[in-house]
């Protein structure tokens, strides 16, 4: 029988077709490089390296995780309450972006659930996952 594949053994190019560096995120939301480093590290945003191991991949951000909001683009709505759940279960960045673009049975990929504003299914699995 074989293992389950971990989460962060998920090849995240695979599952996540547009990236944005940090440049860029900080481009559309009108903010500093720093300020999108503290949003990643106070779980605002979430990133990783798509391709861990290619030379000269810095970690990027999806680019699903910015919508179009009344201003300019901002943080898809629901996403810091998954990535703060997910973050206290143990689960990293580059973990919790692969369970967010996988099939979860929702149905279909909690990233579409949570752009559907059907954040609160995601909300339960993920705290389901963390206990």
């Amino acid at each position: 029988m074989e293992a389950p594949v971990r989460l962060a053994d998920h090849d995240l190019s695979g599952l996540v077709t547009d990236w944005l560096d940090w440049a860029e995120v900080a481009t559309a939301l009108g903010v500093t490089v720093a300020s999108v480093r503290t949003l990643i590290r106070e779980h605002q945003l979430a990133a990783a390296v798509p391709t861990p191991g290619v030379k000269g991949a810095g970690q990027r951000v999806p680019a699903l995780f910015l919508v179009d909001g009344e201003t300019g683009p901002e943080i898809l709505k629901g996403l810091p309450g998954v990535l703060t759940l997910m973050h206290d279960g143990g689960y990293d960045d580059r973990e919790t972006i692969a369970w967010l673009f996988l099939d979860a049975d929702l149905p279909g990929r909690p990233i579409d659930a949570l752009r559907e504003n059907r954040g609160s299914e995601v909300k339960r699995r993920a705290q389901a996952m963390a206990f």
